[in-house]
């Protein structure tokens, strides 16, 4: 599922949450903090080692926005290259991190070891094909194109945007103390069986067990796509029944 958090300027953090959604997403960590003359941008697949690492940086630069995220693999390698943030077409000034899975127009070919959403930072966004996300009406059609389940930060210093951070989907993530979460990954995990039947998407214990789609909002809870875009619960195939076995005893 991953878990991407986002700290206004002027929020320091909290690392047990960070820790909390580390547990859940340990495929690789990294954090982006904007300082006065450039971003900070870095990656560990070590969960301990980049939570204090970021809550150190965060100490020394607390007047920018910064971003946080742990990283539950879908498509691509498990690997530092991998790992979010992503500067947008190699453009230091502006990174981008993101949670959910991406539509299959970005998601890797066969042979790319690339992420979906290392291949929309790398290929896709970098050709504006929603214009400047420095405007609200563009910013919109790529939350459509993401579709709600798709929640991403872009920081930028770039001189072209009138502000530093912008989330995409921000209605789909929890403000919880000043701090924006993608899901409820940053919180406390259950210590019994009910766990099984938590969704993280809606926050009801209303999810089949079997398939691991919700019946409230029918998210996957793994994921947290919906039907038709999940692909994590793959029914058994059962071979096919003998034909002696509908044949009459004797």
């Amino acid at each position: 599922m991953c878990l991407l958090t986002f700290y206004p300027e002027g929020i320091l953090l909290e690392t047990g949450a960070l820790m909390n959604g580390a547990e859940f997403n340990n495929d690789g960590h990294g954090f982006a903090i904007v300082t006065q003359h450039h971003i900070i941008v870095w990656h560990c697949m070590d969960a301990r080692l980049a939570v204090d690492t970021f809550a150190r940086t965060r100490t020394k630069y607390p007047d920018g926005p910064a971003i946080f995220h742990s990283r539950f693999g879908t498509h691509g390698s498990v690997g530092l290259r991998n790992c979010h943030p992503f500067r947008v077409g190699g453009d230091a000034r502006t990174v981008l991190a993101h949670n959910g899975i991406l539509p299959s127009s970005v998601q890797p070919a066969k042979g790319d070891t690339r992420c979906d959403t290392r291949i929309a930072a790398e290929d896709f966004l970098p050709g504006s094909p929603f214009g400047s996300l420095g405007s609200r009406r563009n910013r919109e059609r790529l939350a459509r194109w993401l579709g709600p389940s798709n929640k991403l930060v872009v920081l930028t210093i770039d001189p072209r945007y009138r502000r530093n951070a912008y989330i995409l989907n921000e209605e789909s993530g929890i403000w919880d103390g000043g701090v924006w979460y993608s899901n409820s990954d940053y919180r406390e995990p259950f210590i019994d069986s009910l766990d099984d039947y938590w969704c993280f998407e809606c926050h009801t214990f209303e999810v089949d067990p079997v398939t691991g789609m919700c019946t409230e909002c029918g998210a996957c809870r793994d994921c947290g796509e919906r039907p038709g875009h999940c692909f994590c619960y793959q029914p058994a195939k059962f071979p096919a029944p003998d034909e002696q076995d509908f044949l009459p005893s004797r």
